[in-house]
């Protein structure tokens, strides 16, 4: 097992602060082993609820009963099982002295899990969790984690073959089980078709107008279906920046497969050569080290964008914190050169600095405010934001 230090420290800020954590993130994606790891870490008393447990389900039947007496800390795992549970908690976490922090943990992201729950608003604060990043597995093995993603079995398995087969059965079942267990009703083969589709524009600005063309529905049916696949966390929309230019500017977000891993398995890419040989090597590799920059600077949803004018100009992602405006492009070769498009992007965004990921092994300056970062060498030579 990998230690997940820096979630765990991230979940011991968090409860400092609120009444209840709610950690979301993808079925397997290790939400249970992580507050199994932070129980154990953890002094005074706690209690564990597990809703896929017909014997947890019953304890909570009369759920007031079963939670007001309790001390310490109380962890409910599968909270999307039973959205009643969110007044309940409302009401323990407002008494004068409570005497229990809570940490709820749900397969679907925030705005899903509201849908069916009263809001705690000013009482919860969300955490989402992903796979495995560079901070746990070490940049030396950016390669596996690259190929198989981030969940920790697809991961950790004896071999490529092995991952690859976990993976494609991940997805039959998130497919046939999981979503429906959220309330989604659109049929598994149209998402199966769909979410395939969304792999081979991985990387691209989405066209709903193209997409729904293929499946002979609606542009607003089939944004609809992007959008429970964003909400499953299984889907990134990277929204695009608008900046007071006078040159037209893409207004469309750009579409990832969250997880590399899930990525190469909906592609049928099972092995390092076959990607080498693939046409989506280039974008399979934007997205991962996107994925693993926005995770090693812990930015949140309306901090990081991608900007592209119609005249051709862009930049893979940017970067907005305060007065901050950092930008990078990502570049799948060893000797990456200034382009201008990488000019226009410093002058039109007026950016503080803009980094060059590229795949060589040296990190140098290529010009005033522009630095070529190794890959290999992120962790080291990635500047935090303040």
């Amino acid at each position: 097992m990998i230690e997940r230090v820096r979630e765990l420290e991230t979940l011991r800020r968090l409860l400092k602060r609120h009444p209840v954590i709610g950690i979301v993130g993808a079925r397997q994606v290790g939400k249970t082993t992580l507050a199994r790891s932070f129980i154990a870490g953890t002094r005074g008393p706690s209690s564990v609820f597990d809703l896929e447990n017909p014997e947890d389900l019953a304890r909570l039947s009369d759920p007031m009963l079963a939670l007001k007496g309790l001390k310490g800390l109380v962890v409910i795992d599968e909270i999307q099982r039973l959205p009643n549970l969110f007044p309940v908690l409302r009401v323990l976490v407002d008494r004068p002295k409570p005497k229990s922090r809570f940490l709820v943990l749900g397969s679907a992201s925030p705005d899903l899990l509201r849908q069916s729950s009263e809001t705690l608003a000013g009482r919860i604060v969300y955490h989402e969790l992903g796979g495995l990043s560079l901070d746990e597995v070490g940049c030396e093995n950016h390669v596996r984690l690259w190929l198989r993603g981030g969940f920790p079995r697809s991961y950790l398995a004896r071999s490529h073959a092995q991952s690859d087969d976990w993976r494609r059965e991940f997805i039959r079942t998130f497919l046939e089980r999981d979503l429906p267990q959220l309330g989604i009703t659109v049929g598994s083969i149209t998402l199966r078709r769909f979410w395939t589709m969304l792999a081979h524009y991985h990387g691209q600005i989405w066209n709903s107008s193209e997409f729904a063309r293929s499946f002979g529905v609606a542009d607003t049916t089939i944004r609809h279906y992007l959008d429970l696949l964003t909400s499953a966390l299984v889907m990134r929309q990277l929204p695009p920046w608008h900046e007071n230019i006078s040159k037209r500017q893409v207004k469309a977000p750009k579409v990832f497969v969250t997880d590399s891993g899930l990525l190469h398995s909906l592609l049928n890419v099972r092995f390092l050569e076959d990607l080498e040989k693939h046409p989506k090597l280039g974008a399979s590799w934007e997205g991962f080290v996107l994925e693993q920059i926005i995770r090693r600077l812990g930015t949140r949803t309306g901090e990081h964008f991608f900007w592209a004018t119609h005249g051709g100009a862009e930049l893979d992602l940017l970067m907005v914190r305060g007065g901050q405006r950092i930008g990078f492009e990502i570049k799948r070769t060893s000797s990456p050169r200034l382009t201008p498009s990488m000019r226009s992007a410093l002058s039109d965004l007026k950016l503080q600095r803009l980094d060059v990921i590229h795949a060589g092994e040296e990190t140098f300056l290529m010009d005033k405010k522009v630095r070529a970062v190794a890959f290999s060498r992120l962790l080291k030579d990635l500047k935090l934001l303040s």
